[in-house]
């Protein structure tokens, strides 16, 4: 099983669910390495000067913003810092919106939302609940120091989350020279939208996935194996551990917290009630927690410094 990409809390109402954040994509993608063609040793980027051609040191490294050809904006670390995207290791859903209203452009990378151990209530509670309404929920989230726009939508038995695209990622289609819309100007007869439509009729199919196959990666692969076996290497592949979630034993009183939310009206925001909610609690957690560790340090401290004594 691959390792979460994320561990956190959904949050939508007053209602919180532990989800882990796991891939939903793989990448097939055969990956060749640079070899020196004389010693068959791998070759090995440098971080080298352009003008000088020296190896720089990771410490004399700075970045910097090329705002013209040639000219850069030197940024200090400091400031990048400052407004990077606080970690909130919450899903914030903000608004629940019609499946149908999102445009396709916007749709990046699939996950699946796997819930906590003891979560599986209020996941199952939040997917079928958009399951009948037909909405999808639109959130925030901070994935290491980066933070995304997400969409959640029910799959089968899975929640699964769409990291979304932002407005203007999008390139406006009207930067581009397109025909006008509708058959206007373009002299297209009835007889030629007729025949037209019953060749798409013709080749009408379901949509079976397993269906399309990639066939050029398997010619190639045929030709990697190939050379496999005429003399190169096969390396052992070490599976990484798997992390869990942290099991939650609080039972949830969901109606109440369904009713609150309700009551107040209230949408969390990135770093609103529900991420600061959730953030006051695992800093409360992390004070019970330590306590016992508190008081075990000042036993152990105790003989060490009647110890001291006698030696002294």
């Amino acid at each position: 099983m691959p390792r979460p990409i994320w561990n956190g809390t959904l949050s939508f109402g007053l209602l919180q669910v532990p989800v882990q954040l796991m891939p939903g994509e793989r990448s097939t993608d055969l990956h060749f390495r640079m070899l020196d063609g004389r010693t068959k040793s791998p070759i090995r980027y440098e971080r080298v000067n352009a003008e000088t051609g020296e190896e720089v040191p990771w410490k004399e490294i700075v970045k910097a913003y090329e705002y013209a050809k040639g000219s850069y904006a030197i940024v200090d670390e400091k400031e990048l810092k400052r407004v990077a995207p606080e970690s909130t290791e919450t899903i914030d859903i903000e608004a629940f919106v019609d499946a149908e209203a999102i445009d396709e452009r916007h749709f990046e990378k699939p996950y699946v939302l796997v819930p906590g151990k003891r979560a599986d209530k209020g996941y199952v509670l939040l997917r079928e609940t958009l399951r009948r309404t037909g909405k999808v929920g639109i959130a925030r989230l901070v994935i290491r120091t980066r933070q995304y726009l997400a969409m959640l939508k029910p799959q089968e038995r899975a929640l699964i989350l769409i990291l979304l695209r932002f407005p203007q990622e999008l390139v406006d289609t009207d930067e581009y020279s397109l025909p006008a819309a509708g058959t206007a100007g373009q002299r297209i007869s009835a007889r030629e939208l007729e025949m037209a439509a019953q060749l798409v009729d013709s080749m009408t199919a379901p949509w079976k996935p397993a269906d399309y196959k990639d066939e050029f990666r398997a010619k190639l692969l045929k030709v990697v194996e190939a050379s496999v076996r005429k003399g190169g290497r096969r390396v052992a592949r070490i599976e990484p551990l798997e992390t869990a979630v942290e099991p939650s034993s609080n039972v949830v009183d969901f109606m109440g917290l369904l009713e609150r939310s309700l009551a107040s009206g209230k949408r969390t925001r990135p770093g609103g009630g529900g991420a600061a909610a959730s953030k006051s609690a695992a800093k409360s957690a992390t004070k019970r927690k330590a306590k016992p560790a508190a008081r075990k340090k000042t036993a152990a401290k105790a003989p060490a410094k009647k110890a001291r004594r006698r030696a002294s």
